[in-house]
């Protein structure tokens, strides 16, 4: 798209006092044996309002995932008090930057390869696909990212998954020495135990066809209460919030509806964190005032943390006669078979080079997964 952009730019910045005046067409324009094109002046939105909100909710949903990673899910943030680096650094993933690796525009440019359009407005699944690639070229955080398919979490896919090998120190080929004693051996055999990389675990759902479900109501609000919970992705027709909590029947949830203006790094590399964080007090609604489509999110940092996840979902949700989502042990046999995501071969991190990685294991994503009367 920049090349297009690029190769019209000059010529349409002549005519920027008049193109309000000409009408919203893709036609090509013909002046002076040249040829302009209407829409395709300037370099592409300088807002997200209107569209971005569920780009936003996603952007907070990861960036509670970093915390957790780095800071400990009991780190607090407090105003105008010096912050760790990894905090500053975890900033940095979300600018409004096309270098940064969780930008408004490479979310927005991953959203192309899901069939999004830049400017349309995205649904909690596309947001969680659109998560799930960017992660392969995030090595810093280095997060696992699954999202289930067909509202079904396979704990067989998510281990293979996050369970990783150390580099091994050792140079390949070479055999251990002979005088090799017990304790060196044991040492040898942990080393070479699988590592558990990070898990941001996201499970779309449609919880209802026009409204949500009330036979859900008591296992959506019991999602809050793990101690692995990021909240959920939902809202109501083109408003997007991030719900972290509840209160009785009423949800607690952070509005991104609020522009703001660009942050960039200060001289000294860190970032004016202001905007960052909450301008007004949480806000609350009825829980049956919202959309059907939603995404719950959870962080596993240890196997053991999923390992006690997978115990509580088999405990307080598929106790129900209507479950939310199935939690099956092994990889479904109908399925095709499960590859982990692997970063594509490419020399950059920019998502306009990044193709629709895997097919979502050859299943389409419906549209019963977004949310409707957009």
């Amino acid at each position: 798209m920049e090349s297009v952009l690029s190769k019209y730019e000059n010529q349409i910045t002549i005519f920027a006092d008049y193109l309000e005046e000409f009408p919203d067409t893709d036609d090509l324009v013909w002046i002076l044996g040249k040829q302009h094109l209407l829409k395709t002046g300037g370099t592409g939105p300088s807002s997200d309002a209107g569209w971005g909100c569920m780009l936003r909710c996603g952007q907070m949903m990861l960036a509670q995932a970093l915390i957790c990673r780095h800071l400990g899910r009991d780190w607090n943030w407090e105003k105008q008090k010096e912050q760790p680096k990894e905090y500053q650094r975890i900033l940095q993933c979300f600018l409004d930057r096309k270098d940064c690796c969780y930008s408004i525009h490479q979310m927005a440019q991953m959203g192309v390869g899901e069939g999004k359009s830049i400017g349309e407005w995205f649904g909690p699944n596309t947001v969680a696909q659109v998560l799930k690639k960017l992660a392969l070229f995030d090595e810093w955080n280095s997060l696992a990212v699954y999202v289930s398919m067909d509202n079904t979490v396979v704990i067989e896919d998510i281990k293979k998954m996050c369970r990783v090998l150390p580099l091994r120190t050792d140079t390949d080929g070479e055999s251990p020495p002979d005088s090799l004693n017990a304790s060196n051996h044991s040492k040898a055999t942990s080393a070479c135990c699988p590592a558990w990389k990070s898990l941001l675990l996201i499970v779309p759902l449609r919880l209802g066809i026009n409204q949500i479900n009330p036979v859900y109501i008591d296992a959506f609000k019991e999602c809050f209460k793990m101690p692995q919970s990021l909240g959920a992705l939902g809202g109501k027709p083109n408003n997007a919030y991030y719900f972290i909590g509840f209160l009785g029947d009423e949800l607690i949830f952070l509005d991104p509806h609020t522009t703001q203006t660009f942050v960039d790094t200060e001289e000294d590399g860190t970032v004016d964190d202001q905007t960052f964080h909450c301008l007004q007090s949480p806000q609350r609604m009825n829980i049956l005032n919202l959309d059907p489509s939603v995404a719950l999110g959870f962080f596993c940092k240890e196997e053991k943390d999923f390992d006690n996840w997978c115990s509580l979902v088999q405990k307080e949700i598929l106790k129900e006669n209507l479950r939310m989502f199935e939690l099956v042990q092994k990889h479904p046999s109908h399925w095709p078979p499960f590859v982990p995501p692997a970063k594509p071969e490419v020399t950059t991190t920019g998502a306009e080079f990044i193709d629709s990685t895997e097919q979502l294991e050859e299943f389409d994503l419906e549209e019963d997964f977004e949310i409707l009367s957009v």
